[in-house]
C-alpha cells in the first residue's frame, strides 16, 4: 500500500497519508488497515455515532506510545469543511467546546486519517445533550476476575432488567470487559438514569460483595470483582463507540455479542469467544447485521424507583 494517497470517499476528496506506518507493533497492523476497517465497518458504526458529539483518541504513534497518545474533544480546525460538530457544554470550566460529529463514511475515514483509533461518542444526541438515549452500564474486572465473571454480572443485570420490562442489550468493551445497554429513546434525563443504574449496581454488589463492587474508590477493593460502573451515565461521559478499535496489543472491538452467545461463553468458560479483531468483526457484521441496532430505534421507559 502506497504510504500516502488521494482518495474520494462517497464523493468527498480526503488525503491519507503514512498508510504503510504500523499502528499495532505486536499485530503489524498498519494506518492503512485502521482506515480500511473503518471504510467497511462505516454501515454499521456511523449509524451510532450520527448526531453525537465524539471524543476522538488518537494515537499517532501508534498504541504502544501512549505518551504520544492525547483525548481531543475540541474538533480540529483543520477540519474539512463538510465535517459537521455540535457544540456542547464539555464543563462549568471547559465552557462550550465544538464536537466532532461522525455522519458519513467520509468523516469516519478522516478520523482513521488522524490515527483516531478510539472514538468515544456520548450517550445523547448533540441537540439534546441532557437527554440519554440510553441506559449504560460498563462492567470492569478488577483482576483476577476477568470478561467471564463481567459475562455473569451481565446476565444477573439483565435478569433484572427483565423483571422490571426492560430489554438490554450486550457488547464487549473490546479491552477486558463488557457494556450492557437499555435502549430508551424517550423523553428522561441524566437526573433519572442515574439513579435508577446507581440502585441496581447496588443491588448486586449488596447481593454479592464478594463478587461486585459499585462504590468508585481505590483500585486495590476491586480487586477479583467487577466493578459495575454506573457513573457513565452522565452528560459529561463518554463511552467507547460499538464497533470502535480498542488500543489494545492487538487490533480488538467492541463488539454486540447475543445473550445466547455470552451464555454459552459462561457456561463453557470460554473466554476468548468474547474476543474479536478487526476481521473478524466484519465478517460478524455481514453475517448477523447489526445485533446492536435495536439500541438505536427500541423505545422504553425506565420504572419509578
Amino acid at each position: 500500500m502506497a504510504t500516502s494517497q488521494q482518495v474520494e470517499v462517497d464523493g468527498r476528496e480526503l488525503k491519507l497519508t503514512n498508510l504503510d506506518k504500523v499502528l499495532y507493533p505486536e499485530a503489524g497492523f498498519s494506518k492503512g488497515e485502521v482506515v480500511d476497517y473503518y471504510a467497511k465497518v462505516a454501515p454499521a458504526i456511523v449509524p451510532h455515532l450520527a448526531g453525537r458529539a465524539v471524543t476522538l483518541r488518537r494515537f499517532p504513534e501508534g498504541v504502544d506510545d501512549t505518551d504520544a497518545a492525547f483525548f481531543e474533544k475540541r474538533c480540529p480546525k483543520h477540519r474539512p469543511e463538510w465535517v459537521q460538530t455540535a457544540r456542547v457544554l464539555a464543563g462549568p470550566h471547559a465552557g462550550y467546546i465544538d464536537y466532532c460529529v461522525c455522519e458519513d463514511r467520509a468523516t469516519l475515514v478522516w478520523m482513521a486519517q488522524l490515527a483516531a483509533i478510539e472514538l468515544h461518542p456520548s450517550l445523547s444526541l448533540g441537540s439534546k445533550h441532557e437527554q440519554p438515549t440510553v441506559l449504560a452500564f460498563d462492567l470492569d474486572p478488577g483482576p483476577p476476575a476477568e470478561v467471564l465473571d463481567c459475562g455473569r454480572v451481565a446476565l444477573r443485570l439483565r435478569e433484572l432488567m427483565g423483571h422490571v420490562g426492560l430489554e438490554s442489550f450486550v457488547k464487549t468493551s473490546g479491552s477486558k470487559g463488557l457494556q450492557l445497554y437499555v435502549p430508551l429513546n424517550t423523553k428522561t434525563t441524566y437526573e433519572e438514569t442515574r439513579p435508577f443504574a446507581q440502585a441496581l449496581a447496588q443491588l448486586l454488589a449488596k447481593q454479592t460483595p464478594d463478587e461486585v463492587i459499585a462504590k468508585m474508590g481505590k483500585k486495590t477493593l476491586r480487586k477479583g470483582k467487577v466493578f459495575i460502573d454506573w457513573y457513565q451515565n452522565n452528560e459529561r461521559k463518554t463511552t467507547i463507540a460499538v464497533y470502535s478499535l480498542r488500543a489494545r496489543e492487538r487490533p480488538t472491538v467492541s463488539t454486540p455479542v447475543t445473550w445466547d452467545e455470552l451464555e454459552r461463553a459462561v457456561e463453557r468458560k470460554d473466554a476468548d469467544s468474547l474476543v474479536f479483531e478487526a476481521a473478524d468483526v466484519l465478517k460478524r457484521v455481514e453475517k448477523h447485521g447489526d445485533l446492536f441496532a435495536p439500541v438505536l430505534e427500541l423505545k422504553q421507559k425506565l420504572p419509578e424507583l
